[in-house]
Order: C-alpha cells, then sequence, then structure tokens
C-alpha cells in the first residue's frame, strides 16, 4: 500500500514538474521574443526593417540613439559603414566574431555602424546587434547614401 502511495506522489509530482517547466520555457521564449526591438531603416524612398538581438547593453545604447540619420559609405567592398554620434558598450559582448550579408554590427575600435552586404571573417571588436529582415540588395549600391533608421511602426 505504502509503494503504491509512493508511485502515485512521484507520478503527480512528474506531472506538475514537466507543467511548470513547460509553463517556464513557454514563458521565457515569449519574453525573449517580446524583447526583440524592430527597427526601420528608409533609403531613398524605400523601407526595409531589421530586427535587433534582445538583452545586449550595445543594442540598448543602439536603440537609444535612434531615429538616427547617417550617410552609409563603402569599405572594403563588403559592408556599408557610418560614424555614431556616440559610442556603445560592448559589456557582455564578445570579443569579436564574423559577419553574414544581413548583419547589422558595431565595429567598436572605430565606433561604427556597419551593416554588411557580403560574409566576412572573424574580426576582433566586431560586435553584432542584428539582422536586416529583407533588403540587403540595397546596401550593395555602389556610393555613398543617406539613410534614417528608427523604431519601426
Amino acid at each position: 500500500m505504502r509503494t503504491q502511495w509512493l508511485i502515485a506522489c512521484c507520478s503527480l509530482g512528474l506531472c506538475f514538474s514537466s507543467a511548470v517547466f513547460s509553463a517556464t520555457t513557454h514563458s521565457t521564449y515569449s519574453v525573449q521574443q517580446e524583447n526583440q526591438v524592430k527597427i526601420a531603416i528608409d533609403i531613398q524612398g524605400q523601407t526595409v526593417t531589421a530586427t535587433l538581438k534582445a538583452n545586449s547593453e550595445a543594442v540598448n545604447d543602439f536603440v537609444a540613439q535612434l531615429p538616427l540619420s547617417l550617410t552609409l559609405t563603402d569599405y572594403a567592398a563588403t559592408e556599408k559603414v557610418a560614424d555614431l554620434p556616440k559610442r556603445l558598450s560592448t559589456k557582455g559582448e564578445p570579443a569579436g566574431t564574423a559577419a553574414k550579408a544581413g548583419d547589422i554590427t558595431y565595429y567598436a575600435p572605430w565606433g561604427n555602424l556597419a551593416i554588411f552586404h557580403k560574409s566576412f571573417g572573424h574580426a576582433s571588436g566586431l560586435v553584432k546587434l542584428g539582422t536586416l529582415d529583407s533588403g540587403v540588395e540595397l546596401m550593395k549600391k555602389s556610393g555613398a547614401f543617406d539613410v534614417t533608421i528608427r523604431l519601426a511602426d
């Protein structure tokens, strides 16, 4: 009798633990989704959107500077760059990263924003802020052009 009671209690405890774990996992996922920041980049009459990563001091510092009007210029036939008005915190970020086409990054040594239209190997001091949702081809336009970066509607 005691064994059956113990088995029943353990089974109930496992069911309860699974329900709590499932609810906690779902809540964490929802919170992460809600913390993502969407931005819009207005480029010569066209608008592309991007998703910035959650829980990043660098992203928080970047968002605090929005809206921004910048002139993007070519760099190394791989990215468009522009100086930011203020440096971003790199606290809690890796010492560097590789970039993929569409990545929005911060290059800490120079204090500039870099939006990649071609993939690039690992670079020390490169911090990923987010990714373009679409519109990578617009970044391939040669020459400098003005953009406005703002929170998406």
